[in-house]
């Protein structure tokens, strides 16, 4: 819809004195005329009074124009002097439209405001944007080529950038990496190692950071880049369930190792896990290429097809157990892995899917969950 803006308006008391001017009418006249006090008549023609609908009805009357005509007028008037009022609403809307403002306050994001310019001043410096009108340079979403990145995530994804540049890590290279993705593997058996992998990347130059999602985000995690030796990866932790974050770290670890965000916006997985994940066959080239890299890192392809032809389709608690003892992972990654290719329910041995979160949060850099970091990380 078209906004249109009054340029400038004049009160009714402006017309009155022009009609009464044409009549030869003084003030005392238009009141014995309508009926009414000398001081309601002045009232009008100074602006100290508006055109109420009885007023415009007696105007209309004792001029000839009909009660309409005084009635625009105090509306068009009215208008025009609280244009800046409006003013400040429709720029405080613009915010709203850029980033979840309530939300940001409450997690101690930004610090709360009544004054419009320091909230738009506070909001843009969070969204790295130079002005509410500029196009947001910061990502994208990877699930699909048409997607883009709604309010809340781009919002959550500044807050982990924020987070990462408070983080020392050693200087990130390929050999370094590498032999942290040998490390990791040896943590799958054990939930309780799961607290080792924010180290083990930090020193390969690769900065783990948790953050809470917002309500609206639908974020499981995201791969960017600070410089071109400092990747980051971030999580939110949707879902506390072992198998999930194995997923998702070796998804994400797949971004840093194809260097997928180096040099550009980015990377942010929307809804990689859970009953509602992206099916595989409606991803992008790069989201494909690191789910088979996820899968392999956590169960080796021959091993588990070999698994699956062995089992198929009944798939008992103890058989799970000892295909994981086996090959030396926690069974939630085994279950994980066969409701990821829909052998199994969602709901199948779901006691099995150990929590993690607290354990992570003990050795990770977190927002959220209870735990604020300062304003101005």
């Amino acid at each position: 819809m078209e906004n249109r803006s009054i340029a400038e308006a004049f009160p009714p008391g402006e017309f009155v004195k022009e009609e009464l001017e044409a009549r030869g009418w003084t003030q005392e006249d238009l009141a014995e005329i309508i009926g009414r006090q000398t001081s309601v008549v002045n009232a009008i023609i100074n602006a100290k009074r508006a055109v109420s609908p009885d007023l415009a009805n007696d105007l209309g009357t004792a001029f000839g124009t009909g009660p309409e005509y005084w009635m625009n007028l105090e509306t068009m008037y009215q208008l025009f002097i609280k244009s800046d009022a409006d003013d400040s609403i429709s720029r405080k809307a613009r915010l709203f439209d850029l980033a979840p403002i309530k939300e940001m306050v409450k997690r101690g994001w930004i610090k709360e405001t009544k004054d419009i310019g320091v909230l738009e001043s506070r909001v843009l410096k969070f969204l790295e944007r130079k002005s509410v009108e500029e196009d947001s340079k910061l990502l994208y979403a990877a699930k699909k080529s048409t997607a883009t990145a709604n309010p809340a995530q781009v919002a959550w994804v500044c807050r982990a950038k924020k987070i990462a540049r408070g983080i020392r890590a050693a200087r990130f290279s390929d050999k370094s990496f590498a032999d942290a993705l040998a490390k990791l593997r040896e943590l799958r058996a054990n939930p309780e190692d799961t607290r080792y992998a924010s180290k083990i990347l930090g020193d390969a130059g690769v900065r783990l950071v948790l953050v809470e999602g917002l309500s609206k985000g639908r974020i499981d995690g995201a791969t960017f880049w600070l410089d071109q030796f400092s990747p980051v990866i971030a999580i939110s932790m949707r879902y506390d369930r072992l198998d999930h974050f194995w997923f998702l770290l070796s998804h994400e670890c797949g971004h840093v190792k194809n260097r997928d965000a180096l040099g550009g916006k980015p990377i942010l997985d929307i809804d990689l896990v859970g009953d509602n994940a992206t099916p595989f066959e409606e991803k992008t080239n790069i989201e494909q290429h690191v789910d088979i890299f996820a899968e392999e890192f956590l169960v080796e392809k021959d091993e588990m097809e070999s698994f699956i032809n062995r089992v198929r389709p009944l798939y008992s608690k103890q058989k799970i157990k000892n295909f994981a003892a086996r090959i030396g992972v926690h069974p939630a990654i085994v279950l994980g892995q066969l409701q990821y290719r829909k052998e199994v329910d969602w709901s199948h041995s779901r006691e099995m899917l150990v929590k993690v979160r607290e354990i992570l949060i003990s050795s990770t850099l977190t927002d959220g969950w209870g735990h604020t970091l300062p304003v101005n990380m």
